[in-house]
């Protein structure tokens, strides 16, 4: 097979850290996925990073684990703080170096963010989104987190890590010492920056001191906290150039607090969205003689991204936390040259960061396997297991999931899809700008049918007698919009004031210039967004998600905070729901205030609590309450139904009636708020056990 040195040189290349040598430029960024918080979770957790270590990443960093219980992201979080704890760490180092890996354990310290009663601060400032307040630490309190972290890093060189992750970014414990915002004090710790200062820098030394020179310490640095009184560009700078002599092997960016109101990670976020950051950082250190490495990071997903970041001398290294949920041989697939076969993060948020908010075990989207590896197991057919010949009717992301999962193990499928391509609701959802990364999921499918050897039949719908002779049949044949069913309805689709969401995101029917969208779930933000962006979208021009968000220069405006300037919008749009209360409540923990926020910024009006009376030329007529009380007209050139979805699954009683075997799944086994992450679990799970 043929090497692709050449191709990524970059991304391929070594990294001498002195002490030690990484076999490429690829970090494994940390991740919190839930298996750090039991113990009962270490062989999985093991399993997993293992996984990746295979892979061929270059250094991976765990999760967060708190060095004290003051420190812990919430009670009982996952804790490095005694000898028995590190034997129980072993289980991981030794399963990642079996597999020719190196790994660091990240310490976080949550601060003000814990969200537990025993948090502890810089100052006694409440988080925005934490219902604790945390206790001022006295000079005497701070002496002991500084304590809890070496003894944390020593536990870490015990337990067989290769190095420790120091966070000192993203709005954690030792950033709310160095900023204004979070620290009122005024005795060593607070005032000037170089008091502010003084925590990372004494952390990093008394760290070095006790686990010596042939151990990896990595520095988060917040380069960009993106909120009011954050860091100046100068003070950055400043705590750059002192980090080196503390200590720090690595210097790793970080972007943003978490109570920041600016998008970072999210699928709308342009790729490499930040790296300019890590680049004017690593040009200034540059200047002045200042070697060590520097890695950047966010939204950088494709080998082909992370290669022209390095080459262009933005960093040293590239961290990717989520791509490697999305695929464990990102890097091996890249050096031998199958980037096509990468399974790529689509930055979704919806099974990693929102369950992970949701005190649940983290997964992926795209690859339901990623810390499931014990679980969900793809096993090859054994000799004295049967080959099956098994129908998928239906390409949708379930479909594709269950058809090359079975053909991986070994049986014979056939993938039926009524359409000219394959995708199902994918091909609506990545029309929709700042959802271009689903075209990725569509190539990846695409590819892997042909790995796996399904054959494919397109624009072919079938029918009973279609599917004889085969041993099983899955349907997965997706779902079509609900019918609302409004008074008028019929009148205004034919005279093309009333479309659905298939005519607007999928057939680009035209749309008025007012226009009132009924229902506020996933498509309806969806179809909103994609009118307003007309075309425009903000994910593929970086400089124009700047502007729109409000990131600015930091050298220029502390933390790198402007005030947003969103273009007019180009359409005057009225989304409703039947629900009362907040729109949007059903989208992502993590990315549902992205969605809200992006459409209050182009002047949407939300309104809930609604019944659709009526349907006429000059609009929507819509009622409140129960007594349908106060009759309003919402003027709409364009009404457009996102009412939800019906399964489409009219095959399943003639096949069992004709006793074959059956399995639906995806949107024709439930409709409900639609949810790829649920199909193309479903998929694979079944293909595991068919």
């Amino acid at each position: 097979m043929k090497e692709t040195a050449m191709a990524y040189e970059h991304l391929l290349a070594p990294l001498d850290l002195g002490h030690t040598q990484l076999k490429n430029r690829v970090l494994m960024g940390s991740m919190h996925t839930g298996l750090e918080d039991s113990r009962k979770h270490f062989d999985r957790m093991a399993a997993y990073f293992a996984e990746r270590a295979r892979g061929e990443v270059g250094l991976i960093v765990t999760g967060g684990f708190a060095p004290n219980i003051e420190g812990w992201a919430k009670p009982f979080a996952g804790t490095l703080a005694t000898s028995g704890a590190a034997r129980r760490h072993q289980v991981i180092t030794d399963a990642v170096h079996a597999e020719g890996g190196k790994i660091a354990l990240q310490i976080l310290h949550t601060g003000r963010y814990g969200y537990h009663p025993l948090c502890v601060a810089p100052s006694r400032i409440q988080s925005p989104i934490s219902p604790f307040t945390p206790r001022e630490l006295s000079e005497r309190g701070i002496e002991r987190q500084i304590r809890a972290f070496v003894r944390c890093a020593k536990l870490a060189r015990e337990a067989g890590y290769d190095g420790v992750e120091v966070m000192g970014s993203e709005g954690y414990f030792i950033n709310q010492f160095l900023v204004t915002h979070t620290n009122h004090r005024q005795d060593r710790w607070g005032g000037t920056y170089e008091n502010r200062m003084r925590l990372p820098l004494e952390i990093l030394r008394r760290t070095r001191e006790a686990v010596g020179r042939d151990f990896i310490i990595i520095y988060r640095l917040s380069m960009l906290d993106l909120i009011p009184d954050g860091s100046s560009w100068e003070e950055v700078l400043q705590l750059a150039r002192e980090l080196p002599g503390a200590g720090a092997d690595i210097i790793n960016t970080g972007i943003g607090w978490h109570e920041a109101r600016v998008p970072t990670i999210a699928t709308s976020v342009p790729r490499a969205g930040f790296s300019w950051v890590t680049k004017k950082l690593r040009e200034q250190l540059r200047a002045e003689g200042i070697t060590t490495p520097l890695v950047t990071s966010n939204r950088i997903n494709t080998p082909e991204v992370a290669d022209q970041v390095l080459a262009e001398g933005s960093a040293d290294m590239v961290s990717m936390a989520r791509p490697f949920l999305a695929d464990a041989d990102f890097v091996r697939k890249a050096r031998q040259n199958r980037a096509d076969e990468i399974n790529t993060c689509i930055a979704c948020n919806q099974a990693c960061l929102d369950h992970a908010f949701q005190q649940k075990i983290a997964s992926c989207l795209v690859n339901p396997r990623a810390a499931h590896e014990t679980e969900l197991r793809v096993i090859p057919l054994q000799k004295e297991q049967p080959r099956k010949r098994v129908a998928v009717v239906g390409g949708g992301p379930a479909g594709m999931a269950a058809a090359t999962t079975l053909a991986e193990r070994g049986h014979a499928v056939e993938l039926f899809e009524a359409g000219a391509e394959l995708g199902g609701q994918f091909n609506l959802a990545r029309r929709v700008p700042g959802k271009e990364e689903f075209n990725e999921t569509l190539r990846y499918f695409r590819r892997r049918i042909e790995t796996t050897g399904v054959t494919l039949h397109l624009n072919r719908r079938v029918g009973l007698d279609d599917l004889q002779g085969f041993d099983d049949i899955v349907l997965s044949s997706g779902v079509a919009p609900r019918n609302p069913r409004i008074e008028g309805q019929a009148e205004g689709e034919a005279r093309g004031q009333v479309l659905s969401y298939v005519d607007v995101l999928l057939q680009r029917k035209p749309v008025g210039q007012r226009v009132a969208v009924v229902g506020a779930g996933g498509i309806g933000f969806d179809v909103s967004e994609f009118l307003l962006e007309a075309g425009h979208s903000l994910a593929l021009d970086a400089e124009a998600w700047r502007k729109h968000w409000g990131v600015g220069d930091p050298a220029e405006t502390r933390g790198g905070l402007l005030r947003a300037q969103p273009d007019a919008p180009t359409r005057q749009i009225t989304l409703l729901q039947r629900k009362k209360g907040k729109l949007g409540a059903g989208l992502g923990k993590t990315t549902g205030w992205i969605h809200r926020a992006a459409l209050k910024m182009k002047n949407v009006e939300m309104v809930g609590g609604v019944n659709y009376e009526r349907i006429t030329p000059e609009g929507l007529w819509v009622s409140y309450g129960e007594k349908r009380e106060d009759l309003q007209l919402i003027e709409a050139d364009t009404i457009v139904l996102c009412a939800g979805q019906e399964p489409v699954r009219e095959l399943q009683a003639p096949l069992e009636a004709a006793g074959r075997r059956v399995h639906l799944i995806g949107g024709a086994l439930e409709a409900g708020e639609l949810d790829a992450k649920r199909a193309i679990r479903q998929g694979v799970e079944l293909a595991t056990r068919l």
